[in-house]
């Protein structure tokens, strides 16, 4: 069975999946839904179409990009093949699947439901603090949806409790802005925790959002439920899976 994790504040249809209910196994067990993987293609393909069909979509309309952590925005009416270079889209067009994957990045889904517009981005600490979240409440204002009537949701991202960093990460932050310091805890060592969805709702509030939540899950600290990046580093493994989170008009 699949675990799809939703927000009240999300009216279109929508979910933050979980690994549970996929067909991949050994350390992909689950959902794995990133064919940049090293996981089996027809695998990826079959997770991907259980995604879909639980979002009312056949596995086509799921319209993803080659995700670089940048600040790039694509506004579609179609799912774009070959996938393009960007890490956030937007659409006014019903029946597109807005899909981004993660594994400890943030993935935000966007909606304003009274002007039919919806966004989605992957936002990691590189691509949040190079304006990856604004440039998707731009896009989506450019189709006609309203700063002010626009919800997005942060679903689940690496924690301030397994964020570690190091000073030059900290300086990149502050050197730019030393209100940034409010999101870093001292750690061990002289390294730094860092507090990136706390930093992404700020980000979205400045961008002038009318609400902005995290769903408050932590991917490094729960393995049943999610992929992360930075636990897969700690254990040596050799690759690690995606999630996918998908919205849709």
């Amino acid at each position: 069975m699949l675990e799809i994790l939703t927000s009240a504040a999300l009216t279109p249809r929508h979910g933050f999946f979980t690994r549970k209910g996929g067909a991949s196994s050994g350390i992909f067990a689950g959902l794995n839904c990133g064919s940049g993987s090293s996981d089996l293609a027809e695998i990826v393909a079959i997770n991907r179409g259980r995604v879909a069909e639980a979002m009312g979509l056949a596995p086509e309309a799921l319209a993803g990009v080659h995700q670089v952590h940048s600040a790039d925005v694509l506004s579609l009416t179609a799912p774009p093949e070959p996938k393009p270079r960007a890490d956030a889209m937007v659409t006014a067009t019903p029946g597109i699947g807005l899909a981004v994957l993660t594994a400890d990045c943030q993935p935000v889904l966007f909606a304003d439901a009274e002007a039919g517009v919806i966004g989605a981005a992957h936002a990691g600490w590189r691509g949040a603090k190079d304006g990856v979240l604004e440039a998707t409440v731009a896009a989506m204002e450019a189709l006609g949806a309203r700063r002010a009537a626009i919800a997005a949701v942060i679903g689940p991202t690496i924690s301030q409790a397994a964020y570690e960093v190091g000073p030059e990460f900290f300086e990149s932050f502050t050197d730019d802005d030393p209100e940034t310091r409010r999101f870093f805890a001292g750690g061990r060592n002289g390294r730094m925790m860092f507090d990136l969805p706390a930093f992404g709702l700020w980000r979205l509030r400045e961008a002038g959002v009318g609400h902005a939540e995290w769903t408050r899950h932590c991917t490094y600290s729960d393995p049943e439920r999610f992929y992360s990046f930075r636990r897969t580093t700690h254990a040596g493994e050799a690759d690690y899976g995606r999630l996918i989170s998908v919205i849709r008009l």
